[in-house]
């Protein structure tokens, strides 16, 4: 069984790919989509996310999606893959968009992390060995203060929660976005360099760059 998966570098992503690999289906296929809607903070450090792809030994496929949604159905259908994953938590516009692109490439829709509480994934998700560091805010909902922060156990999300009670613990409503830095996906780990900050029409982020871990 073989899938693909949506990919920014971010965590729910890719503790997606985590469970279905887990589960049994072999992904080896990260899909990437340069979208027609202002600044992606993901794409726009793609030479990192080609280095985490390479660190996981998957093929990183980019998909403008100027191309149009009928495309991409076509595209993902050429792959010969029987799954399409995603990592939406609660945003059902989202899932829906994913279950209507499946079935137009006449593969599954694989969601391992919908539906549940996002405190609770979070625990899951440093508890398995997940890092991760926000990368962009959006301004309208968050403070840039919060650039840079990095989640590497619990208590850093419990810490996180209780200072921003009105922000999503993981983000899903678009809050924050985030690079992960360890995985058990992942070789190697890392550290986030260079970063320089950036301010967009709707994101303060960064660009940087990622470099391996000195592990002693």
């Amino acid at each position: 069984m073989k899938g693909i998966a949506f990919f920014s570098g971010g965590k729910d992503g890719l503790y997606a790919v985590y469970l279905a690999q887990k589960s049994g289906i072999d992904i080896p296929y990260l899909l990437l989509l340069k979208t027609t809607f202002g600044t992606s903070p993901h794409y726009e450090n793609i030479e990192s996310l080609k280095t985490l792809a390479d660190s996981m030994k998957k093929e990183l496929l980019i998909f403008d999606m100027k191309k149009g949604n009928d495309e991409l159905g076509k595209f993902i259908a050429s792959l010969n893959v029987s799954f399409i994953v995603g990592g939406d938590i609660f945003l059902e516009e989202h899932f829906n968009w994913v279950n209507r692109l499946a079935q137009s490439a006449d593969v599954v829709a694989l969601e391992p992390i919908y539906g549940k509480k996002s405190m609770n994934l979070a625990e899951d998700m440093v508890k398995d060995g997940f890092e991760y560091s926000i990368i962009a805010v959006d301004t309208s909902k968050f403070e840039k203060d919060w650039l840079g922060y990095k989640f590497e156990s619990y208590d850093d999300v419990k810490k996180f929660a209780f200072e921003n009670p009105n922000v999503d613990p993981l983000g899903e409503r678009g809050e924050f976005h985030t690079v992960v830095l360890k995985s058990p996906l992942f070789e190697d780990s890392f550290v986030m360099r260079n970063p320089v900050f950036v301010k967009s029409e709707k994101y303060d982020y960064f660009r940087f760059s990622l470099e391996k871990e000195n592990v002693v």
